[in-house]
């Protein structure tokens, strides 16, 4: 490990230009590339106590052997800079969004002579309009073969096309009416450029003239009594109207641009980038990447808008685009863009209406992205065995820890403090292991809380191996069915840092308990402790073993969030209605379970809750008043000069 301080440059040796920087290894690799408006303050703050640093930004600098940089003449050069090395060099510590497959795209090949439509992937190439990108190519060619009948343009390859020219015969969609058949001269070129003109013009948003004039001929015809010559305008019609309903409108006013959402956590972020163009939906594409280091949202939008639109056509990149948060330096990056569009381009939050809608939609598709990614990873037998063995190797267990308990402890200012337990096999999770505890004496400290909830479960566990004379300690004879707490853990995982784990090993150690290993996850900075040890053990920030104490920790947590929410919610009902009469627990509960929650309890009129069994109008008259006591009406006020208004 390097010490920052032996290739830290000479006071006043930086530059205080615009400027793009890397950091190399040892072996001369390059690791991270960075800009600066001003190089100086930038790198100098790598250079402070690393002590302070965030832990990836404090690996960076003491893996980097060396720091160079490279002075440009304004922010934008140092944007496009910056994104070409981090091409070049694939830095480890950069945020790299890559995903596991080429998008397809529609495309219209309109630099030939005969244009042509097909799908395509990989880099975009000159002399090809371009539409999407889809989420699979089957919809793209389900698309074409829809619009054919209305646009009879060339699809087929260089070769078929060759064979049926020289053949003097069309191939078969020439013959059905889905290619206006240029190969053999029932088009002329310019005739099928109109055609394929046409298509564009549809497929870019100019959809409603199209749909008129269609429906204009086929009156015409009908009126005519030309009554197939009708139908085939009916069909298209039809065929049309197909296309758009799959492309429903987001957007009245007709926009055209690109709207992004974001979901990341301390590893990894999901992106899903929606393609609004006419104000309808043309294509969908997103990644699930892993965080190079403790970028915040401003930069991974940055970063993620260098990497969408640095290899497409200019025509490919919106007018607008729409995003949860604009980057640090988005002058520089709107003005880049503009630049490559040939045309204005807005970085733009939306605040409220349809646009803020859709920014939604696209956040929650983000979300359902990063929890397929996770339950892909989770399921995957094989990926779970290499967690158990990360682990292993880590903590230095004799084993793989096969059952893996995580206790967490949540509390209100010291009120209703409550802990959780969760198990997990195999890495998975067993819901029918989960417990809960109240903890028993209130006022005390997460740390004291933790140590009672430990002691509460190894002592049931203690218990149950009293019972050795029986065939299967861990079976209760009568029922067959496990006995609670009955197996100990291979390895105990609390939420916290050292002050919870040391409060853990306390109350292991009074207790006897051995054999069982114990660990602290810190949820700020995912560092793991170990009992008496100084300095915690930092696993890869790709390692599935690092992934599934997360996970563990993470569902530790959010099973005692539920207890604590439904013992709050119980209480100040209790509290609420000890003044009336009759009303039981019995009853209490029946409300809880009628009305869902408090408010809506406090909200509801005696009729509504005379509707709850056992409740007449009485007892309900008295929950209303209750629920109401000290409630004062607010006082009027004149909006203009503020004056209280008194009756």
């Amino acid at each position: 490990m390097a010490d920052p301080s032996t290739y830290r440059p000479r006071p006043g040796e930086i530059p205080t230009n615009p400027g793009v920087y890397r950091f190399r290894d040892e072996q001369g690799r390059v690791i991270y590339v960075g800009k600066a408006k001003s190089l100086r303050p930038r790198l100098s703050s790598y250079f402070q106590d690393v002590g302070n640093l965030h832990p990836r930004t404090h690996q960076m600098v003491t893996t980097a052997a060396s720091v160079e940089w490279t002075v440009v003449n304004t922010e934008v050069e140092a944007l496009a800079l910056e994104y070409s090395w981090i091409k070049e060099y694939d830095p480890r510590f950069n945020v790299k969004y890559r995903d596991d497959k080429s998008y397809p795209w529609l495309a219209v090949t309109v630099g030939e002579e005969i244009p042509r439509v097909l799908v395509m992937r990989g880099a975009q190439r000159k002399g090809v309009r371009y539409f999407g990108p889809y989420g699979h190519a089957w919809a793209i060619r389900d698309t074409v073969d829809t619009l054919l009948r209305v646009f009879p343009m060339r699809s087929c390859s260089a070769g078929v096309f060759k064979r049926a020219k020289a053949a003097g015969r069309p191939c078969l969609l020439g013959d059905i009416g889905k290619c206006s058949a240029p190969c053999v001269g029932r088009v002329s070129p310019d005739e099928h450029r109109e055609i394929v003109n046409d298509f564009l013009s549809f497929m870019g948003g100019q959809t409603a003239g199209f749909e008129r004039g269609i429906e204009q001929r086929m009156r015409d015809a009908a009126a005519a009594q030309e009554y197939e010559l009708a139908a085939k305008y009916r069909d298209d019609l039809m065929a049309m109207r197909r296309v758009l309903e799959k492309q429903s409108v987001v957007l009245g006013d007709g926009t055209d641009a690109d709207v992004l959402g974001f979901v990341d956590d301390p590893l990894e972020v999901a992106v899903q980038i929606f393609n609004v163009r006419g104000g309808r939906i043309r294509g969908q594409r997103g990644w699930v990447a892993d965080k190079g280091d403790d970028a915040g949202l401003p930069e991974l939008v940055q970063s993620a808008l260098m990497t969408l639109y640095s290899d497409v056509a200019p025509s490919a990149i919106p007018r607008e685009v729409l995003v949860p948060e604009l980057p640090a330096d988005h002058d520089a990056v709107a003005e880049l863009l503009t630049e490559r569009r040939g045309g204005r381009v807005t970085l733009r939050v939306p605040r409220r209406g349809d646009k803020r809608a859709l920014l939604e939609t696209v956040e929650k598709n983000a979300k359902q992205s990063m929890a397929r990614h996770k339950l892909k990873r989770s399921g995957d037998l094989t990926t779970r065995s290499r967690a158990l063995e990360e682990i292993q190797v880590a903590l230095e267990l004799p084993s793989p820890p096969l059952r893996i308990e995580c206790f967490d402890v949540s509390n209100l200012q010291g009120t209703e403090i409550v802990a959780s337990m969760v198990v997990f096999e195999d890495g998975l999770p067993r819901k029918s292991e989960y417990r809960r505890f109240t903890v028993r004496h209130e006022g005390q400290s997460d740390v004291a809380a933790m140590h009672e909830v430990i002691t509460r479960r190894f002592a049931h566990h203690l218990r149950a191996l009293e019972r050795q004379g029986e065939t299967e300690p861990g079976i209760d004879p009568e029922t067959g069915k496990p006995r609670r707490f009955a197996y100990a853990p291979s390895l105990v995982v609390v939420d916290g840092g050292p002050p919870q784990v040391e409060a853990a090993r306390q109350a292991m150690e009074a207790l006897g308990v051995t054999g069982v290993a114990l660990c602290g996850l810190a949820k700020r900075l995912e560092e793991v402790w170990l009992p008496g040890e100084e300095d915690p053990v930092i696993l890869p920030r790709t390692s599935e073993g690092l992934y599934l104490l997360q996970r563990v920790r993470d569902e530790a947590h959010r099973f005692a969030i539920t207890h604590h929410r439904q013992r709050r919610s119980k209480s100040m009902v209790e509290s609420l209605l000890d003044p009336v009469p009759g009303l039981g627990e019995t009853r209490r509960r029946a409300l809880m379970r009628h009305f869902g929650s408090l408010k809506k309890l406090r909200e509801a009129s005696v009729e509504e809750i005379t509707v709850v069994p056992g409740i007449g109008p009485a007892t309900a008259e008295s929950i209303v008043a209750a629920l109401h006591d000290g409630e004062a009406p607010a006082p009027a006020v004149n909006m203009a000069t503020g004056e209280i208004l008194e009756d």
